[in-house]
């Protein structure tokens, strides 16, 4: 799977995939990760890619000019264009999944006071939020999501049942886990987790499961259904 950085800090974005899992998927030619600049495709002298806003308003707006040439350069790549925004669709994990199957993902990394809204119009395919709140550009929300579509392409992670047992897979949140000492801090790990009695371990994680989900996230969808017998 291809991904494209339009972003004017590729240094920002690089560096994550210079070591673990991603890394190793780029080693490997699961994933191949390319940057546009919209500052190579300016046409002032000085390379800007900022002006003020039309109507007036604090800071600067990214023109579109610069955008459009970056898009077009790659344009017979077929990528689908995605961009990161306050104002888009909340991203999740079904998102993750379906967009996992493009072959090529164009992620547009506003900076600034984000881009000239022509840019969405005419060539942005799906906008995306990763919460409610502001951050100073769209690289980090870029790559939030380009590590969750990188973790459901076949062949990245070294265990693909991973992703079996994830929150949100089954409506709910993952199930609390344990690893040794048995004891910590005068807290045990569930001893029914050490019998060896998958059946039971099994209904023990799926009532943790809706506590967790229960206590942290409520609003999540038929999170508790009683299966009637």
């Amino acid at each position: 799977m291809q991904f494209t950085f339009l972003t004017i800090f590729p240094n920002l974005i690089e560096c994550y995939f210079q070591d673990s899992i991603l890394k190793r998927a780029v080693d490997k030619n699961l994933i191949e990760i390319n940057f546009l600049n919209p500052r190579d495709f300016s046409l002032d002298k000085h390379k800007k890619v900022d002006k003020k806003m039309v109507g007036g308003g604090a800071g600067m707006l990214m023109t579109p000019e610069p955008i459009f040439r970056a898009v077009e350069s790659i344009r017979d790549k077929n990528p689908h264009i995605i961009m990161l925004s306050p104002v888009g669709k909340l991203f999740n994990q079904n998102d993750a999944k379906r967009l996992s199957k493009k072959s090529h993902i164009l992620f547009i990394s506003g900076r600034y006071e984000g881009v000239d809204e022509r840019v969405i119009e005419s060539l942005v395919d799906e906008v995306f939020s990763i919460g409610d709140f502001i951050l100073t550009g769209g690289e980090l929300a870029s790559l939030v999501l380009c590590d969750s579509f990188s973790r459901n392409i076949k062949g990245v992670l070294g265990n693909s049942s991973s992703l079996e047992v994830e929150s949100f897979e089954e409506g709910s949140l993952e199930a609390p886990s344990f690893t040794k000492p048995l004891i910590y801090n005068g807290i045990g790990v569930p001893s029914e987790f050490l019998k060896g009695n998958h059946a039971k371990i099994s209904d023990l994680k799926n009532g943790m499961s809706k506590c967790k989900t229960k206590y942290f996230r409520p609003s999540m969808k038929n999170p508790f259904t009683i299966e009637k017998r």
